[in-house]
């Protein structure tokens, strides 16, 4: 068990943008380990805090991790037999309440850690999302780039071969020193063809550049339409680092705000929370 307590977990996860089960005890008769209204948190890889351990515990941790696997905002009410069902010798009854908040984050993988990427870097990482920083050069990360919310950096003399570490639906936003390296990336991310958002740091004669050679290397052009390029918000033209990084990080905020929009009109019309008939049978159960 983690020692933060559910509290400051939950505060931390929400900032993180990570899926997690709230699990509490909302009922009990007889004997329990634990108290009506304990609660624990419970994550795909970590729990923190208890409604008292034992097989009570371990089969809220299993029914959690189906949740946790669905994706979605979901709540759920169980009743446990401790003695009957779980063979605990307490021998009471516990009624359970499961929150699933589905993760809000996204994941982001920058390559390039010049001067921009050193302005862009701050602000993503005060995002909902898991970064993941990528550059081939070791001494261009800041002293501070480890310690940065959220974030991991990855020293790589091949940085596209990163791409394909990267779950489905990720951000890429590609701004390497070097013509030749972000053309290997973008080409990565264009054949993986799964991408949410893919932004390329480029002059007009770069793009074209590009463009013809995407399409000798036969990649679908409807896949190069989907691309971010110049990167950033057009009403945005200044060219000062900072500039561009806001730039660019006000188009990611952009493009998954009006993904999560997208998914949200989606769900309209779908059951939501625990069926009131289902409430009232437990709290007959539990009187």
């Amino acid at each position: 068990m983690n020692k933060q307590n559910w509290s400051s977990a939950t505060y931390q996860l929400n900032q993180q943008g990570k899926a997690y089960v709230m699990v509490t005890l909302i009922g009990i008769t007889g004997s329990t380990p634990r108290d009506s209204g304990t609660k624990m948190v419970i994550t795909h890889d970590e729990f923190f805090d208890t409604i008292g351990g034992g097989h009570l515990e371990f089969k809220a941790t299993k029914f959690a991790h189906k949740l946790l696997k669905k994706g979605v905002n979901a709540q759920h009410i169980e009743h446990f037999q401790l003695g009957s069902q779980l063979g605990q010798c307490c021998g009471g009854t516990a009624t359970v309440l499961f929150e699933c908040f589905a993760a809000t984050g996204i994941n982001i993988m920058l390559f390039g850690a010049g001067h921009v990427g050193q302005a862009l870097m701050p602000i993503l990482s005060a995002l909902p999302c898991q970064i993941t920083w990528v550059d081939s050069r070791a001494e261009q990360f800041p002293a501070n780039a480890e310690t940065l919310n959220n974030t991991r950096v990855i020293v790589s003399e091949t940085p596209e071969d990163e791409v394909a570490n990267m779950p489905a639906n990720s951000y890429f936003i590609v701004m390497t020193h070097n013509h030749q390296m972000d053309f290997d990336i973008s080409q990565a991310i264009l054949k993986r063809g799964d991408f949410s958002y893919l932004g390329l740091i480029a002059s007009d004669t770069k793009w074209r550049r590009f463009k013809q050679r995407y399409k000798h290397r036969d990649i679908d052009e409807a896949l190069v339409e989907r691309m971010h390029c110049p990167i950033g918000l057009p009403d945005v033209t200044g060219k000062l680092p900072m500039e561009v990084a806001v730039s660019v990080a006000g188009q990611v905020i952009s493009c998954y705000q009006t993904s999560e929009h997208h998914k949200v009109s989606q769900e309209e019309g779908s059951q939501q929370g625990v069926p009131l008939k289902t409430i009232k049978q437990l709290v007959s159960d539990i009187n």
